[in-house]
């Protein structure tokens, strides 16, 4: 059988070319639901933070996450390269510390943190954090694929804050399994 496959659609909806239409490419990513973290480094300047929502795990064995920093953003320069970082995912209920970090890298007026042994701001009362030295990094077009190999972890268990579709929300889950 021979497929033509510029007839074929796989999902319902308008087809288009990420390359000719960066703004539904940017809708059709904002379809999956993530986290919502805010990473933080020390900087010669002081402690410095970003809202960020390219987390992913990587290993188990050796413990390795990432996370994606624009190559855009003024703060590239402090977390590009950092030696040591800290990856917090925010609770459902700090919207506020994620808005603080969208617009100030020095948001850290009021909130409740310490430097942890290394140096590194590790903001209290997150869901989880996730303390990281560099291990590597990747070019990835207009970002850059930053790895961190966790050398300590926190989890509170709390209620994640998701974004979703270009808005920001609770997790209410349902439990199928009985």
């Amino acid at each position: 059988m021979d497929l033509n496959f510029e007839e074929v659609t796989i999902a319902p909806g308008t087809q288009f070319s990420p390359l000719e239409d960066s703004r539904s490419f940017r809708a059709a990513l904002g379809a999956f639901a993530t986290g919502v973290t805010v990473v933080t480094a020390d900087t010669p300047e002081g402690p410095v933070g970003i809202t960020a929502n390219s987390f992913a795990s990587v290993s188990l064995d050796p413990p390795l996450v990432l996370w994606s920093p624009a190559k855009s953003s003024h703060r590239f320069e402090h977390f590009a390269h950092a030696p040591r970082f800290a990856i917090h995912i925010l609770d459902e209920r700090q919207k506020a510390i994620c808005d603080g970090f969208l617009k100030s890298k020095t948001a850290f007026g009021g909130l409740d943190w310490v430097k942890s042994q290394s140096g590194v701001p590790l903001i209290s009362g997150v869901a989880a954090c996730f303390e990281c030295n560099l291990e590597t990094t990747h070019d990835a077009g207009d970002h850059l694929i930053v790895v961190g190999r966790v050398i300590r972890a926190h989890h509170s268990g709390g209620e994640p804050l998701i974004f979703h579709g270009g808005r920001y929300g609770g997790f209410r889950g349902v439990d199928n399994a009985g």
